[in-house]
């Protein structure tokens, strides 16, 4: 029998990939852990969300932000990146087909990170400031915590993790001080999620509990249940509520996480709004998606009156006093006769409904209402305009004290609600304790 080459070269391409994949699975043959934890503190002056992970050899101490939608891990490699572990990924290897490259091409100004000869290329997008760039597919090092769901324990390596490396600093704009890039948690093949489970052979999901304060940690544990939270609080698959994880059609699938919104209540009550805004139709508008980087909640315009009106009406009735807005929140209130709860201002509950009306994502005041003053809060929800991309994008401050754990292998979202209702918080992961 003879090759024909397009068929030989098929082959080789999947015999590459074969080789990789079993190379990064090698990483840690004495100990293979269950999982992997990180901590994630909140950025005081932009709201996001920063993340560390030790990369290079010698490694070095990397500031991330979190980017739930985002593909891949991406560093500034401008200034001082110096690894003696430092790869490009070579045009045609395995490393550019899971990264999905389409490019290649030479950089004459090298050979140093991120400018090589023959090496494969891919979109940089930091979505803060909507701005795109080309970046070189690398390998490197990557150092992380284990963690047996209770606390911190010992570090692991993946010796050839796959990331992007560019030169230019001025796509950092924006983003929180000390950070040299972003890191993607989507559904991409190349996203940590994905290769950390490839690595160390656990369960491709994740769970992100994020903190509200910027002086105490929160967490992302990568790979299997349960999650324990001081004073000792167990959160496990069984305790957790499910939906599915939806597909934008037009959008890249493997990247951005869309729930289904069915309808929406306040106090119960159902709120009057269009409702074909809550699907995603076949140009990709519309529906629900999950960001960390929007600090509050958008809703499309007709939905944000809606919501808005239908929350002043619950509040009124409570006799809460309503003030003059501050920007940009539409809708503040006095704090004086606004008692407190266990989980938050006591102010009118928020229903998700999503795929049925048994299944119901509760939001409490402590992630419906944000303090702008001692003496004035506001409901946290921005407008986003008439004709937005995405009719509610659920922000940082509604996932804060929530577990949301995002399941890869069966595309669905478990969440807690708020975890104060537990006696719990997301600060209350025990990084001190060895494993």
């Amino acid at each position: 029998m003879q090759f024909h080459p397009t068929m030989a070269h098929s082959f080789q391409t999947t015999l590459l990939s074969f080789l990789f994949l079993f190379s990064i699975t090698q990483a840690q043959p004495s100990f293979r852990p269950k999982a992997l934890v990180v901590p994630v503190i909140k950025d005081a002056s932009t709201l996001q969300y920063v993340t560390t992970v030790n990369q290079r050899t010698p490694l070095v101490s990397t500031n991330l932000v979190i980017h739930l939608g985002g593909r891949f891990l991406w560093v500034d490699c401008d200034k001082n990146y110096v690894s003696s572990t430092f790869r490009p990924a070579r045009c045609r290897t395995s490393q550019c087909s899971l990264a999905g490259s389409t490019s290649c091409g030479d950089c004459f100004d090298g050979p140093r990170p991120g400018c090589n000869n023959n090496t494969c290329g891919v979109s940089i997008l930091n979505p803060v400031i909507n701005t795109a760039t080309g970046g070189e597919v690398s390998e490197d090092v990557v150092s992380v915590q284990s963690t047996d769901g209770s606390s911190a324990g010992r570090v692991v390596t993946v010796p050839r993790f796959i990331f992007s490396c560019i030169l230019t600093s001025s796509m950092l704009q924006n983003l929180a001080s000390g950070v040299t890039g972003m890191a993607g948690l989507g559904r991409s093949r190349i996203a940590l999620p994905s290769q950390f489970a490839s690595a160390f052979s656990f369960n491709r999901k994740f769970a992100m509990c994020l903190s509200g304060s910027t002086s105490s940690n929160g967490v992302i544990i990568f790979g299997n249940d349960p999650y324990r939270f001081l004073p000792n609080i167990i959160v496990s698959d069984q305790t957790l509520t499910y939906t599915p994880l939806l597909v934008n059609p037009v959008d890249d699938p493997l990247v951005e996480y869309f729930i289904g919104v069915k309808s929406i209540k306040i106090n119960s009550n159902i709120v009057a709004l269009n409702t074909s805004l809550l699907s995603i139709n076949s140009k990709g508008k519309g529906g629900t998606k999950i960001s960390t980087l929007n600090p509050y909640t958008v809703l499309e315009t007709s939905i944000h009156k809606a919501v808005t009106e239908a929350f002043i009406k619950e509040s009124a009735a409570r006799n809460i006093t309503r003030v003059a807005s501050v920007a940009p929140f539409g809708a503040c209130f006095s704090s004086n006769n606004v008692g407190s709860t266990r989980v938050g201002p006591a102010v009118p509950y928020i229903e998700l409904v999503l795929q049925s009306e048994s299944v119901v994502w509760t939001i409490t005041g402590s992630n419906s209402m944000v303090y702008v003053n001692d003496n004035v809060l506001c409901l946290e929800v921005v407008d986003g305009g008439s004709n937005p991309r995405t009719s509610i994008v659920i922000g940082g401050h509604q996932l804060e004290d929530n577990l949301l754990q995002f399941d890869l292998a069966t595309s669905r979202l478990g969440f807690s609600s708020s975890l104060l209702g537990r006696q719990t918080r997301c600060a209350n992961f025990n990084f001190t304790s060895t494993a």
